[in-house]
Parts: C-alpha cells; sequence; structure tokens
C-alpha cells in the first residue's frame, strides 16, 4: 500500500498586510484608545498646572480644566484670538512640539495684578499694549505651561537621558499671526485653559497647535517603535565589547613547593625558575595564546608564536 500522496492546497495562503505583520511599525492607538489618553492627558495637565501656577498668583490655590481640543484651521484660530494679544511660541512636549499659546490682553493685565498682590479681576476695557511688567509675567507663565506639558508628555517614566526636560518660550509677540506656530489652512486644534481661584476669578488662555501634533504630546503616543532587527552573533570589535578591559596575564613559571617549605619562607630565599620557551597567555582561567618571552624598547615583552585551537581551551 502506497503511503504517499502529493498535497494540493485547497485555497491560497493567506497573505497578511503588512499593518498586522510589521511589529516595527507604529500602528497608534485606536480612536477609543486615544480619547482615553486625551482626557487622561488633560487631566494630568491641568492638576500640574495648578500646582505649578500657584507661586506665581500670589500662593492662590487654583483649580485648572483644559478643555477638549476643537478642530478649526489656522486662520480660523487667527480669528478667534484677534489682531493683538499675548501670544507666546512654545516649545514643549517629549518630542519638542512647538504651539501657540494665547492670552488676550485683559487677562494678561489680570493676571500681573494677581501676581502682585490686588484681586485679579480683568478691567473692564483692555489696554492697547501690554506693559513691560505684565509681559514678563505671561512669558513666564508660559514657560511653566510649557513645562508643565513636557513633563506630563513623558506620563510615569522620567526623561532619557539627552531629551527635552522642561518646556521653553521661543518667542512671544502681540500678534500670532506673526509667530507662524502653523499654516493658515492646515488643520489644528484649540483647547482652552481656564485657570480660577478661590476668589472667584477665572484667566482664560487658548492652546493652538497642528492638529498632527497633538498625539506626539500623549504619553506613549505617536512614537514608533524600533524595528526588531534579526540577532546575530555577537561581534568582539562591536559596541558595547570592544571597549570594555580585559585583564590579561603571563604564566612565566610554575612549581610545586610543600606546605613546610611554604611555612619557612622568610625574605632573602632564593627559588629557581625553570622558564619554557612558550608561556601561555590567559585572561582568567582561559588560554589565548602562547608567546616567547623578551624584550621590545627596553621592557620586556611576549612574541605571540601560536594560537591554539578551540580543542585546547582557547577563549571565544
Amino acid at each position: 500500500m502506497r503511503m504517499n500522496h502529493d498535497f494540493a492546497s485547497a485555497r491560497a495562503a493567506a497573505q497578511h498586510c503588512a499593518e498586522l505583520t510589521a511589529h516595527g511599525l507604529a500602528r497608534g492607538p485606536r480612536p477609543e484608545e486615544r480619547a482615553d489618553m486625551l482626557t487622561a492627558w488633560r487631566r494630568d495637565l491641568a492638576r500640574a498646572l495648578a500646582d505649578d501656577l500657584s507661586p506665581l498668583l500670589s500662593g492662590d490655590r487654583l483649580d485648572v480644566t483644559l478643555s477638549g481640543p476643537e478642530a478649526l484651521t489656522g486662520a480660523d484660530a487667527l480669528r478667534r484670538i484677534g489682531m493683538v494679544a499675548a501670544n507666546s511660541l512654545i516649545r514643549c512636549g517629549a518630542s519638542g512640539e512647538t504651539a501657540l499659546l494665547s492670552f488676550d490682553l485683559a487677562a494678561a493685565l489680570a493676571l500681573t495684578d494677581r501676581s502682585f498682590g490686588g484681586d485679579g479681576k480683568p478691567a473692564g476695557t483692555a489696554p492697547e499694549a501690554l506693559p513691560r511688567s505684565a509681559a514678563l509675567l505671561v512669558e513666564e507663565a508660559a514657560a511653566m505651561i510649557a513645562g508643565a506639558i513636557t513633563n506630563v508628555s513623558y506620563g510615569d517614566s522620567p526623561p532619557p537621558a539627552g531629551a527635552m526636560a522642561r518646556g521653553e518660550v521661543i518667542v512671544r509677540s502681540e500678534s500670532a499671526a506673526r509667530l507662524k506656530a502653523f499654516a493658515l489652512d492646515a488643520p489644528c486644534l484649540m483647547l482652552t485653559l481656564v485657570i480660577a481661584n478661590d476668589q472667584g476669578c477665572e484667566w482664560r488662555a487658548s492652546l493652538v497647535l497642528a492638529a498632527e501634533r497633538m498625539d506626539r504630546l500623549l504619553p506613549g503616543a505617536g512614537r514608533p517603535a524600533r524595528p526588531a532587527a534579526g540577532r546575530g552573533a555577537a561581534s568582539p570589535l562591536a559596541a558595547p565589547f570592544a571597549g570594555v578591559p580585559l585583564p590579561l596575564h603571563v604564566v612565566l613559571a610554575e612549581f610545586d613547593l610543600s606546605l613546610t617549605r611554604l611555612q619557612t619562607l622568610k625574605a632573602g630565599d632564593t627559588i629557581p625558575l625553570a622558564m619554557g620557551r612558550q608561556v601561555p597567555l590567559m585572561v582568567g582561567e582561559k588560554l589565548i595564546a602562547h608567546g616567547a618571552v623578551g624584550t621590545s624598547e627596553d621592557h620586556m615583552a611576549i612574541r605571540l608564536t601560536r594560537f591554539p585551537s578551540p580543542a585546547e581551551g582557547v577563549a571565544q
């Protein structure tokens, strides 16, 4: 009876797309995952700002909220901000994203008033330009907000070595259009930041950024995993092994000595040595080569003469 058969597949073998098989490519969060991450980011950022901004505002106990992002174009965002405002172009997040932070002039003056011990209530009319003290106060507040965004973007993980550890104000201007934080036709997101104290004052600011940058501010989002590289044999000439110092020693002579003789040794005793023509070069207990002892430039040296085979115990 013949047991061997030629089997043919009933249908074509499955061919999966790269999104399923390429583990090194970043799939990105699903919509529901992204929504949860954004909610957590807004919550954590609001808490961080409540603590960070309090010393700036006479030590007030603050309640900070951050609205959900509103989708609009860059041109619409500039119209909402207005021709004149206290605008700062900030760099923030683990990947150093740029964003526009804007206070209207009345809010900027009220914040300055509160920082100097006033009641912090907005005046009825906004000034045509900010005084120097208010401009400095807004810049300091913007730097604190950029730093809080950066810290929150790392989540529970500390910043890696050499990574951006704090945010910064790149430049400020009363004209938001001059800062060129995004293109006029670019999809943007606007988030409203509301800072309130327990005396009933509220100060509002707008955070606007290109929509593509939002995911890169979320902890762990938008950061592709490193592609899994095939693992080959480690090379002793490649990092991190190449720079590892290894202590080598040359065995010039070996001899036996009785315990009685060893106990009676004293300074001035002579022990004859019989040195072979070939001496071993060792790394720990591993033999790596044989050599002949001589001199080189008035220094004792060993000339390597033979490398033993693996069967003789050579280090690999």
